[in-house]
């Protein structure tokens, strides 16, 4: 299974935001370290916005940030609302299926199965965990966070 580009760079923006949690990143600043266009990452931008998964701020010095602890965002949820697809196999849409094995195939079990164990694992994993320090190594090496830092920019106070 591959994610679709679309999910790969969802999971950059809100892996971002969340190695910064008190600072705002800009949709020009994510484009630049991630060499995606900026209407790509709009798009992506607005659809964790309206799930409430980002809180976005415009004009001078603003960008986004997380709506949420990054500690309550699973890896699985992010995945199924970015992803449009997971039929893995043209028997798991009954209304196309054409496969003369289904009858007797077993196929389609063992893959959902497998889909299953998927989202099981990712379910288990926070963002908060993939922006973690990794623990040390033996051996003595040093290990590479996994999103380099970008200036901190704190959010502007709001007027009232």
């Amino acid at each position: 299974m591959r994610l679709a580009e679309y999910t790969d760079y969802t999971l950059r923006v809100l892996m971002s935001c969340a190695a910064q949690p008190d600072g705002l990143i800009t949709i020009a600043e994510l484009a630049e370290r991630h060499g995606v266009s900026k209407n790509h990452l709009m798009k992506i931008v607005n659809d964790l916005a309206r799930q409430g998964v980002l809180q976005t701020t415009r004009g001078r010095g603003g960008g986004l940030c997380l709506a949420k602890p990054a500690t309550d965002i699973r890896v699985g949820d992010v995945v199924r609302n970015s992803e449009t697809d997971f039929r893995l196999a043209e028997c798991f849409d009954a209304r196309t299926n054409a496969c003369t094995l289904t009858p007797s195939c077993r196929l389609k079990g063992v893959l959902q199965g497998a889909l299953d164990a998927y989202f099981k694992a990712l379910d288990g994993v926070t963002l908060a965990e993939l922006v973690a320090p990794p623990p040390p190594r033996s051996g003595g090496r040093r290990s590479v966070p996994i999103v380099a830092a970008v200036p901190v920019r704190r959010p502007a106070a709001k007027r009232g």
